[in-house]
């Protein structure tokens, strides 16, 4: 017997829940690309991506996922044979990294586990023992979406103006922005990354890359004239923005999205992210006094606010995941990137989420360990509604 018939609620990391408005907003015809509404609306974009971003700094708008700004972002600051420092705390930073490699980049990466942030102090001994100024740039997830932990990038930027390194500052802000704050002229960022399809509440397909002076003049060999940048800000002419076709209802469903954030007030969006997550962290702990769950971040000053990942112990979380997907119509995001995969699940909290949606799913993840007989804490759900309560 399923009950899983109606509207699924889809809490994975990512992509996350398209809100109502957005999709009406792209079930249209396709308009005019060459003159009119299309241009203008494009335009409109710009200033609001910047203010998510917390920066004055420029942004290119891409057709593609976030390794397509991944790429962009690399190309466009470094040349072949290059150094950059990769700080790895998770499946994506590593990722990042290995596109670096298959650029013709050199690589160095410290790995700081799955359960812990970058340490600063790590970081400080390999820059200062960089006299010759090989880094050219380091990379860091500000959210690494496969662990949900959380980095200190203005303590990164820091590190490197204690240290007088001249390493450009790449932040991938694809989990976090638009539910973790995130300043990226104030941290002293130098090129950001994102995508649509989380924080933004987009369908994927569309990523971005903001970046400052220092990048632009930092420019290298390894630009193609898709990447290029400098051509997609500011175009003289409109197709210039995208090198070709604009990906025309994707930009009316972001217009949408960027709408609905303003009305909320981008302070109000990260103290819902906030809240909710700590609404989730109440249940785990109750979870968790009894029983294999745990956080895998312990400290929560360091998770995000954006996704929780779990361990379960394996197989418990694929097990769970199949369970309150398939009786349910609860999807819970995999293991990615850890060992075994099969213990760990993660719950997206990010986008168009609220508290009735964070409990409900609470309450399916909590039948579905009795369901299974895997033992827990059974204060879980009584925590998550005084955590809610305590913060409504």
């Amino acid at each position: 017997m399923s009950l899983s018939n109606g509207r699924a609620y889809l809490a994975i990391p990512g992509p996350s829940v398209i809100p109502d408005a957005v999709l009406q907003t792209m079930h249209r015809a396709s308009p005019n690309i060459y003159e009119g509404e299309l241009h203008d609306l494009t335009d409109s974009l710009v200033p609001d991506l910047k203010s998510v971003a917390m920066t004055d700094q420029n942004v290119a708008i891409y057709i593609g996922n976030g390794h397509a700004a991944w790429e962009a972002a690399l190309a466009n600051v470094t040349s072949r044979g290059d150094t950059v420092l990769v700080l790895a705390t998770g499946r994506f930073c590593v990722g990042w990294g290995e596109m670096a490699t298959g650029m013709g980049l050199k690589v160095e990466t410290i790995d700081f586990g799955s359960h812990a942030p970058v340490d600063l102090g790590q970081v400080a001994d390999v820059l200062g023992a960089d006299k010759e100024g090989r880094i050219r740039a380091i990379l860091v997830c500000h959210v690494d979406t496969s662990t949900g932990v959380k980095n200190d990038v203005a303590g990164v930027r820091q590190v490197l103006d204690q240290t007088g390194h001249s390493a450009l500052l790449l932040a991938d802000c694809i989990a976090s922005l638009g539910c973790d704050r995130f300043e990226m002229d104030a941290w002293g960022v130098d090129v950001m990354v994102a995508g649509c399809q989380k924080g933004l509440m987009t369908p994927a397909g569309v990523s971005f890359v903001w970046f400052n002076a220092n990048a632009d003049a930092a420019r290298g060999d390894r630009v193609t004239s898709y990447w290029d940048w400098r051509p997609r800000v500011n175009p003289e002419m409109y197709f210039k923005y995208f090198d070709g076709t604009a990906p025309t209802h994707h930009l009316y469903g972001l217009r949408t999205a960027l709408d609905m954030i303003k009305a909320e007030g981008l302070d109000h969006v990260f103290a819902r992210h906030e809240k909710l997550a700590q609404i989730i962290w109440s249940a785990v702990d109750g979870w968790s006094e009894q029983g294999p769950l745990k956080l895998n971040i312990p400290d929560s000053g360091h998770r995000s606010h954006a996704i929780t990942s779990i361990d379960a112990g394996s197989p418990n979380g694929d097990a769970l995941r199949q369970w309150c997907e398939h009786k349910c119509g609860l999807t819970l995001g995999i293991g990615l990137g850890r060992d075994p995969a099969d213990a760990y699940f993660r719950i997206g909290h990010m986008g168009h989420v609220n508290a009735h949606m964070i409990m409900g799913a609470l309450g399916t993840i909590d039948a579905g360990l009795k369901a299974l007989g895997i033992a827990h804490g059974r204060q879980a759900m009584s925590a998550a509604a005084q955590a809610l309560a305590a913060r409504a």
